[in-house]
């Protein structure tokens, strides 16, 4: 980390001829790449900029080519000011941390949030029309079309990822030959231009009113109904119905602006329709993969919506094209049997469960639990690389940025603490069911101070989201010197 952080201060320098005031690393997503905020003096020309450390070459020749074009044709990406010589990092303009998902979820379904719904599908209109038209697609990452066998590839996701661990009996063949016949149908499109491939709205930043789009590397060649199907239909904005049909109505008169030959709105909408359904499956897919095989908790929390937003479609929506197997195993996907598989128990006012949660040293002893249940859990996270070694966290705990950062990146500690989740997550469920009062879970290191108040938090707030039960955390050693109140 301190090598990466040397090295996009000598860019900067480079870049502005002076040193960077402060580097800071910003929360990674799930992808390889490493983003940092760097700060410059106050009355520089540019002040403040996003580094990107990313070990993929390709992807970043891909952005930086994607980036050339869309920004010559007006598109609202970031200017790229400048890239080192390996070309694993390079320095892009800054547009803050307030994306159109946190207008969202902050405001709510407000005219002003609306607003900044319909600007961001006008300026996609143009970015794939317009942007798109001096675009290299011999750049892609991937295939250089979204056509025919990218389709099958997210129904296949599907399949394997997800459907199959429903362990649903289905005619196998009678599928395959469903999902081959509606990928022929959705690839026969007049209009094709550029695609965004993840136009979602926590990748639209919002800033003094306009909007900016960042990670676009996946794009490809493909139809225009796709992106806004991913805008519209994202598990986690949650639109309105009347949302999306107004919006979808908008975005069709921004394109027949653009377009010399008019699209015709309802054959449009029909085709709009499969990729929705595409889209739908290609994120239960990716839950399931992440959830079940890589045994990510927080993504199987996330299926429970993803459900709703596919029954909703299913219940309501018309493709164009009769696929008989694949809407059985859709019917079967969005019954009330499957939904409940994932539907986890939640408290209420009559639950009379707390969760004790505790944090200490395993030199002064485990902790006792008074309660007449007993027991509970003691997990030791002396097996986790422990921060405490370096000398700038010593005087840190759990609860301090750089060493979360450090915990999160540079140990196993977020494969440690999926396996907490997932044992942790089968008592709570029973005791709520059983109307059981207290469950005790502790964690122990060293001294108390980083590893274990790190676990200590992260468990306590995933069974507040996922249960929505009562929880108390006391980090012993911690609260003994004064460094965390309780």
């Amino acid at each position: 980390m301190e090598q990466i952080i040397e090295r996009i201060d000598q860019l900067w320098q480079q870049f502005s001829g002076q040193a960077a005031a402060d580097i800071s690393k910003l929360p990674q997503s799930g992808s390889d790449r490493m983003y940092f905020r760097v700060k410059g003096a106050e009355d520089a020309v540019v002040n403040s900029a996003i580094a990107t450390y990313n070990p993929h070459i390709k992807e970043n020749e891909t952005f930086l080519s994607f980036t050339e074009s869309l920004k010559a044709a007006g598109a609202p990406v970031a200017n790229v000011f400048a890239v080192n010589e390996e070309h694993d990092i390079y320095l892009q303009e800054d547009f803050g941390d307030r994306s159109l998902l946190n207008e969202l979820e902050e405001k709510g379904f407000t005219a002003d949030v609306f607003a900044l719904f319909q600007q961001s599908l006008s300026k996609l209109a143009h970015l794939q029309i317009k942007g798109g038209e001096n675009i290299d697609y011999s750049k892609c990452l991937t295939a250089r079309e979204f056509g025919k066998q990218a389709i099958l590839s997210d129904l296949l996701y599907f399949k394997y990822y997800f459907l199959d661990t429903l362990k649903f009996p289905y005619d196998k063949q009678a599928l395959l030959d469903d999902f081959d016949a509606l990928s022929t149908y959705l690839t026969h499109t007049e209009n094709k231009h550029f695609m965004f491939r993840d136009f979602q709205s926590r990748n639209i930043m919002v800033k003094d009113g306009q909007v900016h789009f960042i990670d676009y590397q996946g794009g490809m060649l493909g139809a225009l109904q796709y992106d806004v199907a991913s805008m519209l239909w994202q598990a986690r904005a949650n639109l309105p119905e009347e949302w999306k049909n107004s919006l979808l109505e908008y975005y069709i008169g921004e394109v027949n602006k653009i377009l010399p030959n008019p699209v015709d709105p309802v054959m449009f909408t029909i085709q709009y329709n499969g990729y929705v359904l595409i889209r739908l499956l290609q994120v239960l897919g990716a839950y399931g993969f992440r959830g079940f095989f890589q045994r990510k908790a927080q993504f199987l929390t996330s299926i429970p919506q993803a459900l709703k937003n596919l029954s909703a479609f299913t219940g309501n929506r018309k493709m164009g094209i009769a696929v008989p197997e694949f809407d059985k195993c859709l019917q079967f996907c969005t019954s009330a049997e499957v939904m409940s598989r994932f539907e986890p128990l939640r408290a209420d006012e009559s639950t009379p469960l707390i969760v004790n949660i505790h944090s200490f040293s395993y030199k002064k002893g485990i902790p006792s639990d008074p309660t007449e249940n007993g027991g509970g859990f003691v997990f030791d996270c002396r097996g986790i690389f422990n921060p405490g070694r370096f000398e700038e966290y010593k005087t840190q705990t759990g609860r301090d940025k750089a060493v979360k950062d450090f915990l999160e990146q540079r140990t196993a500690m977020p494969d440690f603490l999926n396996s907490v989740f997932d044992l942790v997550d089968i008592s709570v469920a029973e005791y709520i069911r059983r109307g059981f009062a207290s469950l005790q879970v502790n964690f122990g290191c060293t001294g108390g101070q980083h590893r274990s108040v790190y676990a200590a938090d992260a468990l306590a707030r995933h069974l507040r989201n996922k249960f929505k039960v009562r929880v108390e955390v006391k980090h012993i050693e911690q609260e003994a010197k004064n460094w965390i109140n309780p």
